[in-house]
């Protein structure tokens, strides 16, 4: 039996609860006999395609007001609405893995729909506070800067914060690459207001790099219902909880973007009447950004960590929800123009990113003093900077002229050709251990690569390879 029968069918067998009464764009009032609860789904049956809503107002005794989580091209007024009996739901089961799906667990691949092993609610609570484990371990990229200066946690949180164009999508996509072959777990990617493009590319690329068996991607695309962009995440996160609690699994979530996700809330926020706060956001935008990030945790079952990337309004990082979203992460991966500019890629900003577990006893004390060296080449180049474009490199002291040339020699180092842009750039992407970074870059701060060019330090993998 069809499916636009069976929803025909079970229409029929059920009493509605109400009808559609107004619509105005994603937001649909209903008139209603007994009012469902907030966060329920209900839908209406039109042209055998089911279009669910989700309650977020009760306006009285008898009315309610609804966010679509389809297009609302066909939905009239008088229209009857029926009772999920339940939030909104996705099927999960091992089969998941592999796919490609919408929000609802719906396949966006072609291939046959997912056979569930369980149903779970998008909005769970999350774990318990004594079934919570700490972040441990370093998760090694291969890639240079990252794994230094700022590695990521296994269990942690690490988001690639930039504007637009400087390289957020490429680095997660690099980072996907890069740990999905190395990672023993599964990968679960959020697609939050993606572009179909993106998405596409994406797709694909994971399956060249044969990585996408252990791999399941959700999309919320950008021509989406507000409402579809505002619970992707929450989507995907639950099937990255179902990894984690029912298969005991060590998940990599990664998320793009985070910022159009409080874009979704803003425009549901404004939709519902509600008024404006800071610089116009949502009154409700820290509240949201929690929810979704205190969900993204490790059990004593198994590990979610999270990388996200984050769009900066106007390269401003002092914007509301940038800095509610900066509160909750471990590790801050800042991306910026001005090393866009230098032909620095990837253009992480090295005095600008920090990561919270930066710290000698759980990094050891060779990574710890390494980094740090560098970072303080790096800082007092950048102090030297005007005086040395008004006055000239000659002009400065000899230690102080010895450290400027060593730090831009570990900038050039810093660079790296990525496997995700080989076809573009013409040049081989290379992954270098953490063990040959912190060679190279002892080697660097003692001197023993002062005589080396700095042009065969740039777009390199380690300096050895980089030597004729």
């Amino acid at each position: 039996m069809s499916d636009e029968h069976n929803l025909e069918m079970e229409s029929r067998s059920l009493d509605p609860i109400g009808v559609i009464e107004q619509v105005h764009g994603p937001v649909v009032d209903l008139a209603c006999r007994s009012l469902p609860p907030l966060h329920q789904a209900v839908y209406a049956a039109l042209d055998h395609e089911r279009y669910v809503f989700e309650v977020h107002q009760h306006l009285d005794e008898r009315h309610v007001r609804a966010i679509t989580l389809h297009r609302t091209t066909g939905l009239r007024r008088g229209l009857p609405v029926y009772d999920t009996g339940f939030p909104v739901r996705i099927p999960a089961s091992p089969s998941c893995l592999g796919r490609l799906v919408n929000m609802f667990g719906e396949p966006l691949d072609g291939g046959p729909a997912i056979e569930p092993a369980i149903y779970r609610s998008v909005l769970t609570k999350p774990i318990a506070l004594h079934e919570t484990r700490a972040a441990s371990g370093i998760l090694e990229t291969g890639i240079k800067v990252l794994d230094l200066m700022f590695p990521f946690i296994r269990g942690g949180k690490t988001g690639l914060f930039g504007g637009a164009g400087v390289g957020k999508t490429v680095l997660l996509t690099e980072f996907m690459h890069a740990i999905v072959s190395l990672h023993q777990g599964v990968s679960v990617f959020a697609g939050v207001g993606e572009r179909i493009r993106e998405g596409h590319e994406l797709w694909h690329e994971m399956q060249s790099a044969g990585v996408m068996p252990h791999t399941l991607m959700v999309f919320g695309q950008m021509d989406e219902s507000p409402g579809v962009r505002f619970r992707v995440g929450l989507s995907a996160l639950t099937y990255a909880e179902y990894f984690r609690d029912s298969l005991h699994r060590e998940v990599l979530f990664l998320m793009d973007n985070v910022f159009r996700f409080v874009q979704a809330g803003s425009e549901i926020s404004g939709l519902l009447g509600r008024m404006p706060a800071t610089v116009g956001y949502q009154p409700t935008l820290l509240t949201e950004i929690a929810e979704l990030q205190e969900r993204i945790i490790s059990t004593t079952s198994g590990a979610i960590t999270s990388v996200q990337a984050v769009y900066v309004p106007a390269d401003d990082l002092t914007d509301p929800a940038v800095n509610g979203i900066l509160s909750h992460l471990d590790t801050l991966v800042i991306l910026t123009r001005v090393q866009a500019s230098k032909g620095i890629y990837p253009a992480v900003d090295p005095l600008q990113s920090s990561s919270k577990l930066m710290d000698r006893h759980f990094l050891g004390d060779r990574h710890y003093t390494v980094a740090e060296g560098v970072r303080e080449h790096l800082a007092r180049y950048k102090e030297l900077e005007d005086i040395i474009a008004m006055l000239g490199i000659e002009e400065l002291s000899e230690s102080d002229r010895r450290i400027v040339l060593r730090a831009r020699k570990l900038q050039r180092y810093m660079t790296q050709p990525f496997h995700v842009t080989a076809e573009l750039t013409g040049i081989p992407g290379v992954a270098v251990p953490l063990s040959a970074t912190l060679r190279d870059c002892e080697a660097f701060l003692r001197g023993a690569y002062d005589e080396v060019p700095e042009d065969r330090c740039y777009m390199r993998g380690a300096i050895e390879e980089s030597s004729p």
